[in-house]
């Protein structure tokens, strides 16, 4: 096991002088679930790697799914088996070895609507996802479907309407905090060697003829430039795949569409039910997701060509979830109980397909120019086997012979011993002097990297406190979040280090002024700065609000865009 480094700002610093200082053998570009997996996957094959992302880690697509680590329990019915198996097989890893600190097991009731057919055709399916899943060999700790008669279902999930299903099939899978997941990627990769940096924007690809050797970087928070010398790049930057191809002067052989995901959140006690629920609509499904004290409903999926970086929610998006959720609901729900809401961008593949709900959810790796490769597609589960893909064929471009992957076998940092501090939860309440809560709370974000947040409170116990209006964080997590985590803009602790941008009711307005507090020693910033990082996020909870009355995706797109970025990415 890696020893825990922190993502710091000195260690970015550092990371930043070092790429520019000798030949890495690949540069990521592109801070997501797949870049940061493939530079995981990298070092831990021995490489010299790099790793760059323009903005945040995770800020992007990869902090904005529905949280599940699923198989795909529609895709059996397209026929794809080879994608479910492969997505059962990955969330099993995930369970079990790589990230049993961020990744659940969730329940989920399907309900039945017609008597005859449906409970063995759909039986028939959710009997097979779990037979694939075992002969995955990473099942076990996931309960087998169940069959429900009407009451027993009604008894899981006393909100659903009576007349809403005949029955029902309860199955499970697991889901996580995307964000926290990603930025644990990075943060295992830097542990094991790789050079990471993010708020890095890649300028330019550097040229010998016709090869890709490098890129040149800039550090968006100074404006200084690298040079960065590479043998392989990795393109692995999702919706955005085809502007990084542009600039590789190159178009590429395959193309990336954008299709936006909108989730609500609304607080628990809205919906009275003991477990998850996912509902047939006349496109997709939907989902019900137990996400702590709330319920994240989703998600959409429609064509998006507007701002790839803030994709926007309209008032129109908010009642297609609302609607389609209310028919079931014994007590429907209204705009007012929307707590939270987000918007995320899949990156497809493009194809002959009017709707992008039936583009691939497949990936593609390429190698469009000598030294440059791309990799796109994939859903959030398959990260593993999409980073492995890529860097394998990066590998091929070496000259020297490179290592299998190995990354089936990395636990990331938080993982190590985990099961362990679980069962000594209590023990560590006592001897924190926090509750219990706070302990699992602690744990389900950090794993066994929790005893470096009790140090910090144990040296100062205000630290201990929570934050303001956002009672299920801690001051700690703040401070920790900058210290440890590459967090550099307030908007990255409360919108991806945490889930206080829409987990609270006024989105983190009320923290903010904390937060900033908090981050200001560490990150060397006056009052000044606090001011100006407290009025950026204002301006952006206000924008997202107003965005959500707007009719459409182009008015709501204009509005959203009226909060400019704290750090412009051009």
């Amino acid at each position: 096991m890696a020893n825990p480094v922190a993502l710091s700002p000195e260690a970015r610093a550092k990371a930043l002088a070092r790429m520019g200082a000798g030949e890495l053998d690949v540069l990521v570009v592109g801070g997501g679930v797949v870049g940061c997996g493939a530079a995981l996957d990298a070092t831990s094959r021995g490489l010299r790697v790099g790793l760059v992302e323009a903005r945040d880690w995770a800020s992007g697509t990869s902090s904005r799914s529905s949280k599940l680590i699923h198989g795909g329990l529609r895709y059996l019915e397209m026929l794809d088996f080879r994608l479910v198996a492969e997505a059962l097989k990955e969330r099993g890893l995930l369970l079990q070895v790589l990230a049993p600190h961020l990744v659940r097991p969730v329940p989920f009731l399907y309900p039945l609507q017609h008597r005859v057919w449906e409970r063995p055709y759909v039986g028939a399916g959710v009997a097979l996802y779990d037979v694939m899943a075992s002969a995955s060999r990473t099942s076990s700790g996931l309960p087998r479907h169940r069959h429900l008669l009407k009451r027993q279902a009604l008894r899981a999930a006393p909100a659903l309407r009576s007349d809403a299903l005949v029955g029902a099939i309860q199955y499970w899978d697991a889901q996580v905090d995307d964000a926290r997941h990603t930025m644990f990627l990075a943060r295992t990769a830097a542990a094991y060697g790789a050079l990471a940096a993010n708020r890095t924007r890649v300028s330019r690809f550097l040229r010998q003829g016709e090869r890709v050797v490098g890129a040149v970087v800039t550090d968006l928070e100074t404006g200084n430039e690298t040079e960065v010398l590479a043998k392989q790049v990795i393109n692995a930057t999702g919706v955005w795949t085809d502007d990084t191809q542009t600039m590789a002067g190159t178009r590429g052989q395959f193309h990336v569409r954008a299709s936006k995901g909108v989730h609500l959140l609304v607080p628990r006690d809205r919906i009275i039910s003991h477990t998850g629920l996912i509902l047939r609509t006349e496109k997709s499904v939907l989902f019900l997701i137990p996400w702590g004290r709330h319920w994240i409903i989703g998600t959409t999926d429609t064509d998006w060509t507007l701002d790839k970086a803030h994709p926007a929610l309209s008032s129109r998006d908010v009642s297609y979830l609302l609607e389609h959720v209310n028919r079931v609901l014994v007590t429907p729900l209204a705009a007012e109980d929307v707590e939270g809401v987000y918007a995320g961008l899949r990156p497809l593949l493009s194809g002959e397909a009017a709707e992008t709900s039936k583009l691939s959810r497949e990936h593609l790796v390429a190698h469009p120019l000598p030294g440059l490769v791309v990799v796109a597609g994939g859903k959030y589960t398959t990260y593993r086997v999409m980073a492995k893909d890529a860097v394998d064929e990066a590998a091929r471009g070496l000259d020297e012979k490179v290592a299998e992957c190995v990354t089936h076998r990395v636990p990331l940092l938080g993982a190590d011993g985990y099961p362990a501090l679980w069962n000594s939860r209590h023990r560590l309440a006592r001897r924190s002097g926090l509750h219990v809560a706070r302990i699992e709370h602690l744990l389900h974000r950090y794993g066994s990297l929790v005893h470096e947040l009790l140090e910090m409170v144990t040296a100062d116990p205000s630290l201990g406190d929570p934050l303001p209006s956002s009672d299920d964080y801690l001051r700690v997590e703040a401070v920790y979040a900058v210290t440890h985590e590459g967090a550099r803009h307030l908007e990255d602790v409360l919108a991806r280090r945490t889930r206080i941008s829409i987990e609270s009711w006024d989105r983190g307005a009320d923290a903010a002024h904390t937060v900033a507090e908090l981050m200001a020693p560490p990150l060397g910033w006056d009052r000044a700065r606090q001011d100006r990082e407290v009025d950026h996020y204002l301006k952006r909870v206000a924008a997202e609000r107003e965005a959500q009355q707007q009719p459409d995706d182009q008015t709501a797109d204009a509005v959203r865009l009226g909060a400019p970025d704290i750090i412009p990415v051009r």
